[in-house]
This record gives structure tokens, C-alpha cells and sequence, in this order.
């Protein structure tokens, strides 16, 4: 056998051991013969480029390169179901399609309902070629490279070339169409969502909310190795194309399975409203067991020519609904509550529980949000408080069994100092949290400033991390957001074997020094300024000094700048330490003033105008063709009005948006258009 008749081999092996691994969690070999297998196909397909294929097993680690997600439009349409909360909805549901059926016998199929990422994969000739997210229903994100990563997925079908027996018994039996369509549900299962819930935690960096949110973030990450890393999996329930091989929904998905993917082994074909409601009530409880989050069940109406049949409503098929199950509750012992000090000094109240176990996961804590949230409880340490998870995974308390409490019950008292720095507490007029005021002395207020300071959208220092920075403020390293400049190599290459990571850390921070001024306003992290109020102070007072001097007044001349704002902003620059910091800045070479570019008005062709951004562009940036309306008088917009001058239409405007232009009359304006009006 040459190698190119081994690379063959390999590729059709290692596609069936994944199969039996991550499909049927039945693993025929053990881990280290498959990654031995693994980096011989390598090796091969390194010494052979001539016979690369983007549907290789040795694709799934995914590329550490970004990539802009591009919008597709659906074939067929990505229609929401229409949900409901009781059986007296069920049987209503179940009465309309007799009805609408004329009283012809039917079928229903019930599935699981996934809490999950919507996702709709195209195959042609047996082979993955198109991964697209719901989106708005009618085009989503092309996120194929990431979908690959995802083990569960097959990248190649079956008995691909035609001869089903050369992958063996498993996969005897395929019969699959040319091209067709297939959507399920991306998910992270509960063990991975806590293992990376808990590296979060001790990393001090936010928790997911839940796997789904957890799933839907990595799935649009721009890099897929971090896809691959997360261990993502996949359900698929709903298959469309012009030559099926059913006139079934069920038997199509059981078709589906025998071709390699997975099918959940819940789904079950009935006839009776009382066997729709044993079904429910069944996986009602047994869902807790399950591996991956689900929030109810889904009925389909099996004939798929009775599904045309009843046909749709303007949001939802006709012939399926979604039985929502309620939120699970819990009752639990609160032995303590403690606090949190998040970056902008407010202070969260936490409650630590006895362990319950509520929608697959242990809960100790819930969020109590703030002073009036406990006293509304009335809240005794030593209650037996009433949790909610709700798809959250730090759970709501809703409520407290007041008969429960323990006669020497103490109320629970609001702390009046900052748990970290000591320092009292202060609440402001029309919050409803209490803050520490010690925002350059608080050590969590302190490392969220610098963690803000380095995000995307302010100085873009993607070198860094909130590990990083709480390992150089632990050595003394940082104390503020400029010392970040004055780190060198030497400093934090370890004991000499970290050099390279250690020169990107410190290039990427000298690169930092290009961002534009009005990044900079914003990665001071002033309490209020979010990105938009700082570009428009940056083009208001167009330097650092004149913004650091202006008063109430000036600052409200500023459209959009609020009397709270203004003062947060001169509280601020009021304190000598952010004053120093802002100057230390300047020194290591900061932008702290507009180019002339940015302050020469190019035109005022668009004075006086309100504009709206929509869609993809090809020759500029969003960003740069705001700059480009601001440069001409023009003034930038979110959301379209009756006093939006025109739409800034790029490729894939939102449906919704171009609706609400057409009803309104606005004008959409293309591209080639607005550059020839600004010539």
C-alpha cells in the first residue's frame, strides 16, 4: 500500500472511530492508538499537500485565525415553534390539527427540545459543506470551520464513495440524497459547561449564564482551536431536501442516524393525547439525567405530506408546537451571605446554600442582587429560601418559608464597608447598588480597570488576559493600567522559556500606542462613558486637556452627556491619581489628541443629516464610514426613526430594518452611492 492508498485508509478509520466514540460512546480502540493514528495521517498529509481535504479528521483542531463570519441565506427558512407552558394548550394544539387534517388519522413525533444554538447543516455527495446559524430566520452566520471541530458532526457520510463495506458493518446500510439539509441543535454538556464555569471562576473572569450562552459564545468565536477546545456536541432533529428517503419525519431522522449522526434516543412516534402527556411528564423528570440542557419537549405532526397540508402562520408551522417544562425550584438552607466588588466598585450580595441539585448542576450560591432585593424577602441567616434555576447558573431566590425559620434567626445586614479595601460604602442617587468609592485603591476595581483597559473595543491588547493581569498585579508588576508600558521581556519570561510569549505580550502593548484618541477616552474605563459617549467627547473637545478641564456646563453641551455622566466624568479627572495616570500615559506615548485628519472637516455635505449603518460593506469598515459621516457633519445613528436622513446599506441589511425604512419612506443608500455623494 502507497501512501496515498494509507491516507485513504486512515481518514475512513479514524471517521468511523470518532463515529463509535463521540456518536454511540462506543470506542472500539483506546486513545492513545487513535492519536497515534492521528499524527500518522499528519505526517502523510504534510508530505502529500497534492491530497488535502478540508473534510480530513485532521481538521478538527481548528486554526488559531480570524476569521469574519459571512451571511448565507437559508434555503428554507429557519422558522421559529410556537410555545406552550400547559397540556390545556397541547390538547387545543392536538384538536386543530385533527381539525385541520379533516379527521384523518395522524402521527405525532415527540423529541426532546434542546437548550441550545440552532444550527443547519448542508451535505452534498455525503460530504459537510455548509454550517449556518439561525440567525434572523431567514440568513444566519457561515460558521462552518467551527462546526468542523465539533466531534459529533460527521464531516463525511457513510459510505461516501459508494461502497458501503469498506467502513464496515457499522455502516452497512446508508442511503442518503445528493444534497439535502439537516438542523439540530449545537450544545455544551453540563460536565464541560462547570469545568469551564469553574477555570472562569478562578480565573475571576465572568461565568456563563448557561450552557447555551456558553455554546452560542464559543460557536462565534473567530477562532476555531477554541472551538475545538470547548467540546462542543450536537443533536440533529429536522431533515429537508428534494428527494428524502421518507415520507416520515421520524423514519427520516432514523435514516439520518444510520448514516452517523446523532439522534436522540428519546424520540418517540405516538397517536394519543395521553400518550403525548406520559411522554411529557416522563422527561419531565428524566431530563435531569441527561447530558446536555434541555428546556422542553417538541411535537411534529410525523406525515411530512400532512405537514404541507396544514402548512405555516406567519411564525411558526402549523403542524408543531413546543411544550416548555416550568423552571425547576428547589428548597435549601441559606447558611451565609456574602459579597462581591465588581470593576465599577458596585457591590453584589451573595447567597451561600446548602448544595441542591436543580437542572443537572449542584447550586451553593444565588445571586441576591442587591440591598432592596433582600429586604423585599425579609431574608434570616438560617432560612430555608425557595430556588429557581431557570436556565441560569447562578439561580434566582424566590422565595422563603417563613415557617421554616429558626427562632434565633438573625436578619440579614446590608454590609456598610468595601469587603476588599475596607473602605465605607456610598449608594447614589437613583441606584439601587452600593459602591466603594476606592476606585484607584480597591484591588478587584483596580484589575477590572486594567482588564477593561485592554478589551477589544479600548486598546485591543489581545496578548493579555484577566489571568495575566492578576498574576502581574499578585508580583507587583501593575498597579495601574500604565504601568502596562514600562513592562519589559525580561520581567515576565519566567526562568527564560517563555521569551517568545513574553516579546508578544510586550509588542502587543507598544502596538496599543496607535490607537486612536477616542479609544482612549473610553479605555480609562470612566464610570458612564461607554464606547459611544467617549467618541463623542473625543470629537467634541478633541484633546485630553480640554476634556480634563471642561466643567458641568461644557460637558452637557455634549449631545447625549447627562448631568450623571458629567459629573462621573469630573469626579474623575478631579482625582489627582487618574490625573497622573493620564499624564504617565501621555508620556509612554498615548494618542491623547485627534489627528488633524480626524478634526479637518472634509465637507459639510451631510450637515444637519441623521444617518443609519446597515449591512456588510466591501470597501470601507462600519467604523470607517462612520468616521467618514462625521468627517462630512453628518451625525450617526442606531436605530431608524422618522427623523433618519437615509440608510448606509451594505450587502444582508436586516429584514426587519429594511421593512421599517419602507414603511417610513427613509431612502437606502448603497455603498457606491454614499462615496460618490462625499466625492
Amino acid at each position: 500500500m502507497d501512501e496515498r492508498q494509507r491516507i485513504e485508509q486512515l481518514r475512513r478509520e479514524l471517521h468511523e472511530h470518532n463515529y463509535r466514540y463521540y456518536v454511540l460512546n462506543q470506542p472500539t480502540i483506546g486513545d492513545q492508538e487513535f492519536d497515534f493514528m492521528m499524527h500518522e495521517l499528519q505526517d502523510l498529509e504534510a508530505r502529500h499537500p497534492e491530497m488535502a481535504d478540508e473534510n480530513s479528521p485532521t481538521q478538527r483542531v481548528g486554526s488559531d485565525l480570524n476569521e469574519e463570519f459571512r451571511q448565507v441565506e437559508h434555503k428554507y427558512p429557519m422558522l421559529s415553534l410556537a410555545n406552550t407552558y400547559n397540556e390545556q394548550d397541547v390538547s387545543d394544539w392536538y384538536e386543530s390539527v385533527k381539525k385541520g387534517l379533516a379527521g384523518e388519522d395522524f402521527e405525532v413525533c415527540c423529541e426532546m427540545k434542546y437548550d441550545g444554538l440552532s444550527i443547519s447543516l448542508t451535505y452534498v455527495d455525503g460530504r459537510l459543506t455548509q454550517a449556518v446559524t439561525r440567525g434572523d430566520g431567514v440568513r444566519g452566520d457561515d460558521v462552518t470551520a467551527n462546526v468542523k471541530t465539533i466531534r459529533s458532526i460527521p464531516l463525511v457520510l457513510a459510505g461516501t464513495s459508494g461502497n458501503p463495506e469498506q467502513l464496515g458493518d457499522l455502516f452497512a446500510t446508508p442511503s442518503y440524497p445528493h444534497e439535502f439539509e439537516i438542523r439540530g441543535e449545537i450544545l455544551m454538556p453540563w460536565t464541560v459547561f462547570e469545568r469551564l464555569n469553574k477555570e472562569r471562576e478562578e480565573a475571576e473572569e465572568p461565568l456563563f449564564a448557561n450552557p447555551r450562552n456558553a455554546a452560542s459564545g464559543t460557536l462565534k468565536s473567530q477562532k476555531s482551536s477554541l472551538v475545538a477546545s470547548r467540546q462542543l456536541d450536537a443533536y440533529l432533529y429536522y431533515l429537508l431536501g428534494e428527494e428524502l428517503p421518507a415520507e416520515g419525519h421520524y423514519e427520516n431522522l432514523e435514516a439520518a442516524r444510520s448514516w452517523g449522526f446523532k439522534i436522540s434516543e428519546g424520540m418517540k412516534k405516538v397517536k394519543t393525547l395521553q400518550e403525548i402527556y406520559d411522554f411529557i411528564n416522563y422527561w419531565d423528570k428524566e431530563r435531569k439525567s441527561l447530558p446536555v440542557a434541555t428546556d422542553g419537549i417538541v411535537l411534529k405532526v410525523n406525515s411530512l405530506r400532512q405537514q404541507r397540508s396544514l402548512g405555516f402562520t406567519a411564525k411558526s408551522p402549523r403542524w408543531a408546537i413546543a411544550y416548555k417544562f416550568k423552571a425547576e425550584r428547589a428548597c435549601t438552607r441559606l447558611n451565609e451571605v456574602t459579597y462581591q466588588v465588581g470593576r465599577t466598585g458596585a457591590v453584589t450580595p451573595v447567597a451561600n446554600m446548602d448544595p441542591v441539585q436543580l437542572a443537572g448542576t449542584t447550586v451553593k450560591r444565588a445571586t441576591l442582587n442587591n440591598e432592596d432585593f433582600i429586604k423585599s424577602f425579609d431574608l434570616h441567616i438560617g432560612d430555608y429560601v425557595y430556588v429557581e434555576k431557570g436556565g441560569e447558573i447562578i439561580p434566582k431566590i424566590v422565595g422563603v418559608d417563613i415557617d421554616q425559620r429558626p427562632i434565633i434567626a438573625q436578619p440579614v445586614q446590608f454590609i456598610k464597608h468595601c469587603p476588599e479595601c475596607g473602605t465605607p460604602l456610598v449608594r447614589y442617587e437613583g441606584e439601587a447598588a452600593w459602591y466603594c468609592p476606592n476606585d484607584t485603591g480597591c484591588p478587584p476595581q483596580i484589575k477590572g480597570r486594567i482588564e477593561h483597559f485592554i478589551a477589544r473595543k479600548a486598546m485591543n491588547i489581545d496578548s493579555l488576559g484577566p489571568e495575566t493581569i492578576d498574576d502581574y498585579y499578585r508580583q507587583g508588576l501593575i498597579h495601574n493600567a500604565a504601568d502596562l508600558y514600562k513592562i519589559e521581556v525580561q520581567q515576565i519570561n519566567g526562568d527564560g522559556s517563555r521569551t517568545k510569549s513574553a516579546q508578544r505580550i510586550v509588542n502587543g502593548i507598544q502596538k496599543s500606542k496607535e490607537v486612536p484618541f477616542e479609544r482612549v477616552v473610553f479605555a480609562l474605563g470612566i464610570r458612564f462613558v461607554g464606547e459611544t459617549s467617549a467618541r463623542l467627547l473625543a470629537r467634541h473637545f478633541k484633546n485630553i486637556d480640554a476634556l480634563m478641564s471642561a466643567g458641568i456646563e461644557d460637558l452637557q453641551e455634549v449631545e447625549g452627556i447627562g448631568e450623571v455622566m458629567a459629573k462621573s466624568i469630573i469626579t474623575y479627572f478631579h482625582d489627582e491619581k487618574n490625573r497622573e495616570i493620564v499624564e504617565r500615559l501621555r508620556n509612554y506615548g498615548l494618542q491623547m489628541e485627534l489627528t488633524e485628519e480626524q478634526t479637518a472637516l472634509a465637507s459639510d455635505k451631510l450637515s444637519g443629516q441623521s444617518i443609519v449603518i446597515s449591512g456588510v460593506f466591501s470597501h470601507h469598515s462600519r467604523d470607517e464610514y462612520k468616521a467618514l459621516i462625521e468627517q462630512h457633519g453628518g451625525k450617526n445613528v442606531g436605530s431608524i426613526s422618522a427623523k433618519t436622513s437615509f440608510i448606509l446599506a451594505g450587502e444582508n441589511m436586516g429584514p426587519s430594518k429594511l421593512q421599517k425604512a419602507e414603511k417610513l419612506g427613509i431612502k437606502i443608500m448603497s455603498e457606491d452611492e454614499f462615496l460618490e455623494l462625499i466625492s
